[in-house]
């Protein structure tokens, strides 16, 4: 195992720009989760570490050694791809023990090697198969065994679940936490994904346009995000936002819409009366309230899933988004009064998107 710096790094093709001067520590035995929106360059970052991408400016450093020079044989990593890149000819054993075959390793190194991987994976009854006799999940499992028999310093995973179904993904989702759990190597996994991110992750990088917005646990991002984009990033469904303007008056911080309806600024904000703002609160953070109170809104879809439901409604405009873990039967167009929950409301400056949080 080994601790991964990435310092000031900055990648260029040509006179375009992909990664801006990226900083991020990753600590030993971290599963560390890079998530953004497609072209924000967190595969070519995961490429540059892989050593697959030439590092324009800036180092990598991997367990104490500056890696930029170094061919990807020496830098002790394995790469689990989002095609699994099996070899179709061969069973399951053979793919798993091929990188083992071509170092020269000995027979019982490799077989011992294969059988621990088969038994964390739940691969020992497929070790005769071949890939078209398995399951995409089967056949991702065995791209994740070829990777753990070379016991490297750094696992890097490039978005391995996006070929899989729905029930698939939430399935290897767990089996890969559970192995990195068991292994408790260095793990850096890219994805777009971002409930992906928030279950897997030790550490979220969330990326745009080639710099990181912001970075930390799952949870602090949740809770605190730094700016609107990982405020409308980070969370399923969605973080609601509505335009604003900020009131100090009588020593006191409130929130003013356009219809002229008040909220309390949330705790701790700091800004300038008459600062435009954005006022932001999660759908569980909102709920039913009596008539007069809270934010009157028109309901435009009533979505029951079982356990929760979910609901659109609009607010001056703007479509609002509810979860509720009781059950309503609410009628299109049907007024109601959603109330946030104060102590967990945010705020943002308009025009810089940066939190007004102290």
């Amino acid at each position: 195992m080994a601790a991964v710096q990435i310092r000031a790094v900055q990648k260029r093709f040509g006179s375009t720009q992909i990664i801006r001067g990226v900083d991020i520590d990753i600590e030993d035995g971290q599963f560390t989760v890079l998530v953004g929106p497609s072209g924000c360059g967190k595969s070519t970052l995961l490429r540059m570490l892989a050593g697959l991408e030439e590092i324009t400016e800036g180092d990598i450093t991997i367990g104490g050694r500056v890696v930029n020079n170094m061919l990807p044989k020496e830098r002790n990593i394995a790469m689990v791809f989002q095609n699994y890149a099996l070899y179709p000819h061969m069973t399951v054993y053979d793919n798993m023990a091929f990188s083992l075959l071509l170092a020269k390793t000995d027979k019982a190194t490799i077989s011992t090697r294969v059988e621990r991987a088969a038994e964390i994976l739940g691969l020992r009854e497929l070790l005769d198969r071949y890939p078209r006799q398995l399951s995409g999940g089967q056949r991702q499992r065995v791209a994740m065994g070829r990777a753990i028999v070379r016991d490297p310093q750094v696992f890097l995973f490039d978005e391995p679940l996006s070929n899989l179904d729905a029930k698939l993904r939430v399935q290897m989702r767990t089996e890969i936490k559970e192995m990195h759990q068991r292994l408790r190597t260095t793990s850096v996994y890219v994805t777009h994904d971002q409930i992906e991110a928030m279950t897997m992750a030790d550490q979220i990088v969330v990326m745009r346009d080639g710099v990181v917005e912001q970075r930390g646990k799952p949870l602090e991002l949740y809770d605190h995000p730094a700016n609107l984009f990982v405020a409308g990033f980070i969370g399923s469904p969605a973080m609601n936002f509505i335009p604003a303007t900020l009131r100090n008056r009588g020593g006191a911080s409130t929130v003013e819409f356009a219809d002229g309806s008040m909220m309390p600024a949330p705790h701790g904000v700091t800004g300038a009366d008459g600062l435009k703002v954005v006022y932001g609160v999660r759908p569980e953070h909102l709920s039913l309230g009596r008539p007069g109170s809270g934010l009157q809104s028109t309901v435009a879809v009533v979505e029951p899933t079982g356990a929760h439901t979910q609901v659109y409604a609009r607010f001056n405009g703007i479509e609002l988004t509810s979860v509720f873990r009781e059950r309503h039967d609410f009628a299109p167009d049907e007024i109601i009064h959603l109330c946030p929950d104060h102590a967990h409301t945010h705020l943002f400056d308009a025009e810089t998107g940066m939190s007004l949080a102290a």
